[in-house]
């Protein structure tokens, strides 16, 4: 038996949509957090609070000096226990809100990413753990070669 192609159309949207809604939902979760201007109102509407702990427990690693402002390398790890999430800020970005990432219990802290800077800047790492948050940041700097298109 032979299928219409008005079947398959039907069926085939029908499933795109299908898959299609949960990723819109999921992607909306944060956006008030991530389309504030103001670091403290990222802070707030991710953590209902900009109350910050400033820890040693949290290993930073980000280039002190880059040239490449679109692809900056960033890793984090911590010793800190019951890591919820690790959350990237960038205070003079735009919109200073970069990453989140959900950790699942009994998995390591660890996060790598690359991340962009609109100007140099300090990068704010944020740790959410049994409802307290600790912080780690660093300055970055960039240097100016050559133009930009």
């Amino acid at each position: 038996m032979a299928i219409s192609r008005r079947k398959f159309l039907t069926f085939g949207s029908t499933a795109c949509l299908a898959f299609l809604a949960p990723i819109k939902a999921w992607a909306a979760w944060n956006s008030p957090a991530f389309y504030s201007k103001k670091l403290d109102d990222a802070y707030q509407y991710l953590f209902g609070t900009t109350e910050l702990i400033e820890s040693y427990r949290i290993k930073l690693k980000a280039p002190r000096i880059v040239n490449n402002r679109d692809a900056v390398s960033i890793s984090v790890k911590t010793s800190i226990k019951n890591v919820e999430s690790i959350s990237l800020f960038v205070r003079d970005n735009p919109q200073p809100f970069v990453a989140s990432f959900q950790i699942p219990t009994d998995t390591l802290p660890e996060v790598s990413t690359r991340i962009r800077l609109a100007q140099a800047s300090t990068i704010i790492v944020v740790i959410k753990s049994s409802d307290k948050l600790f912080s780690k940041s660093q300055e970055v700097k960039l240097t100016t070669r050559g133009c930009r298109a």
